[in-house]
């Protein structure tokens, strides 16, 4: 039984759902990858033990040729198993792949599905794509909460939770972080960290504003803001304007097999995400929350969208109000200066990602729900 995964979301581009994608694609028996051009993508499909399939579009839309090839690519390779890495739009062709054969069709959601929920076009669209798999999967009881409303009574019996996992060999206490510190001039500093894109939905702003509170309690504790982004010159110009550009490092984009020794580096890591735009710009799930308990980190994370999932609030960290800077800087502040609270929240927060997160278990819940 093969399986064709459908998606535009797959590397070397770069991104959590990205992420998803390509390692559930490692617990499938017998699959190929339909997906879309990436720059650098010949050298990365070399490196893997399954064919990729690159459209000549840098976007898989569910047109008619798209369609044709999706059809085709199942006729080549026996495939009448089907996930759509994201289920809208390329869902929308759903159909068809059924009446060409497919007898099992697992349509992914994430996140950005939560708003096609309530625009009137895109909600009857995603209804459509719903009533044409067997299955729509969600990351979090939040997006499930969202995403229901807009579907037929069926479709929504048939929904399931498919979250991703961590990878905690890699993920792991001591996976290069004193490099790291070295390498930045954060030696023998209290650090926190927030790795994610700089865009405004991750709140690098809140910690930013609730630093001069942090510093106050915790003079020589250093901000340490870990990826690249569109809102990287709004940033550094609010860390100057609330006089602490001295205590705020900007490392640039860093590519996802480096990223381990990142979070290592931290003390603690935050992340007071919000959801924006009247919830068109949610926080569906975190997964980065969720790699920094697996390195034994203490976590702060913003009480928005499906984030709550992410922390055992009280056990392996603490959800904050993100559009209280104040209150975020407090909370940071007190686990800065108890380092025995941050053992034990960060010890708790390995053992609960390495029981409840791992690959092999969305892996084996994918496999369930494709009959493989």
């Amino acid at each position: 039984m093969t399986v064709l995964v459908v998606t535009n979301d797959f590397p070397p581009r770069q991104g959590g759902i990205e992420t998803f994608v390509r390692s559930l694609c490692d617990e499938l028996p017998d699959v190929v990858v339909y997906t879309s051009r990436e720059p650098g993508d010949t050298a990365y499909d070399a490196t893997l033990p399954f064919r990729v399939v690159r459209d000549r579009t840098a976007m898989l839309l569910p047109t008619a040729r798209v369609t044709k090839r999706a059809v085709q690519l199942m006729r080549e390779h026996g495939a009448d198993r089907i996930v759509f890495g994201a289920a809208a739009p390329l869902g929308l062709i759903g159909p068809a792949l059924r009446k060409a054969g497919a007898r099992r069709i697992v349509a992914m959601t994430h996140g950005h599905e939560t708003w096609w929920a309530v625009v009137p076009g895109a909600r009857r669209a995603l209804r459509r794509i719903a009533d044409a798999a067997d299955t729509v999967t969600t990351v979090s009881a939040w997006c499930a909460e969202q995403i229901a409303p807009a579907l037929s009574p069926a479709a929504t019996r048939r929904m399931r939770r498919l979250t991703p996992g961590v990878d905690t060999q890699r993920f792991a206490p001591g996976c290069g972080g004193d490099q790291i510190r070295k390498g930045l001039g954060l030696d023998g500093v209290p650090v926190v960290a927030c790795v994610s894109r700089l865009i405004r939905r991750k709140g690098q702003d809140t910690l930013i504003r609730a630093w001069p509170g942090v510093r106050q309690e915790v003079p020589d504790a250093m901000l340490l803001l870990v990826g690249g982004g569109p809102d990287r010159e709004y940033l550094e110009e609010l860390a100057a304007s609330v006089g602490v550009a001295d205590a705020v490092v900007f490392t640039g984009a860093v590519p996802w097999a480096e990223i381990p020794p990142y979070v290592d580096a931290a003390d603690v890591f935050a992340m007071p995400c919000r959801t924006r735009r009247f919830g068109l710009e949610p926080e569906a799930l975190g997964i980065v929350t969720l790699e920094a308990s697996a390195v034994g980190k203490p976590v702060v994370v913003g009480d928005a969208g499906g984030a709550a999932d992410t922390v055992r609030h009280g056990e392996t960290g603490y959800l904050v109000d993100p559009y209280n800077p104040a209150a975020v800087g407090v909370r940071i502040a007190e686990l800065l200066m108890n380092p025995q609270d941050r053992t034990a929240l960060g010890a708790a927060g390995r053992k609960w990602v390495a029981a409840d997160w791992t690959w092999a278990r969305s892996g084996a819940v994918l496999r369930e729900l494709l009959d493989v």
